[in-house]
């Protein structure tokens, strides 16, 4: 299972994670031991620039793919996975690129945060009545075009008028994104990759706990 993940293999990985629940095999087990474990691997080699972003992508169609046939199994058990936290994810409006998103919320996926994507071309308004609806921990909003960054300020703007924020995190990526912008329009933190965006989410909803406690 985990070699499937690492070879970027996504019709193995399906039939693996089928043969065995056929077998008996702990799903939590499979997710963990396997797949998960494989996409780690995949995210260290990657972060080491000895996988590149189209390895990435493969893996990611593969952790997908055993996902698709373990969550249903999972919930029939009862025993769903325990939740790292929740997290929203969307492309800007007026902006219908979804590769790199897509990759953030699979790696999210795998390490146990309940993710719902709400997709391409996502106005404010939606981002924040899903986010409230959710009782999301953090929001990542993604732009892969110049004029489509301008939504991101116009979210965060939203968020801090509607005061969801600072109780919900508001990230940012994209290519043409910096961490300039990012500072600029007061977002809650930004990340150039989807490892390095797994590692933000895992710290912003940490902190968030930290101040709980």
């Amino acid at each position: 299972m985990r070699q499937a993940i690492i070879d970027g293999a996504p019709e193995t990985a399906r039939s693996l994670a089928e043969s065995g629940i056929k077998s008996g095999v702990d799903p939590l087990a499979a997710i963990h031991e396997g797949y998960a474990a494989g996409m780690s691997y995949v995210g260290d080699q990657f972060a080491q620039r000895l996988m590149f972003l189209p390895d990435m992508v493969a893996s990611a169609e593969a952790m997908k793919a055993a996902m698709e046939v373990l969550d249903p199994e999972l919930k029939r058990l009862g025993t769903d996975l325990p939740s790292a936290g929740r997290v929203v994810l969307g492309t800007a409006k007026g902006d219908i690129h979804e590769i790199g998103k897509s990759l953030v919320g699979t790696l999210l996926g795998a390490s146990g945060f309940q993710v719902h994507d709400l997709g391409v071309d996502v106005p404010p308004e939606k981002f924040a009545e899903a986010a409230h609806e959710l009782r999301a921990d953090v929001v990542g909003i993604s732009a892969l075009l110049t004029t489509t960054m301008k939504e991101q300020r116009k979210l965060i703007e939203l968020f801090d008028r509607e005061k969801l924020r600072p109780g919900i995190k508001v990230i940012v990526g994209g290519a043409p994104v910096t961490r300039n912008w990012a500072d600029e329009i007061r977002a809650d933190g930004f990340a150039k990759d989807a490892i390095r965006a797994l590692e933000l989410v895992r710290q912003l909803v940490q902190g968030q706990a930290a101040k709980a406690d």
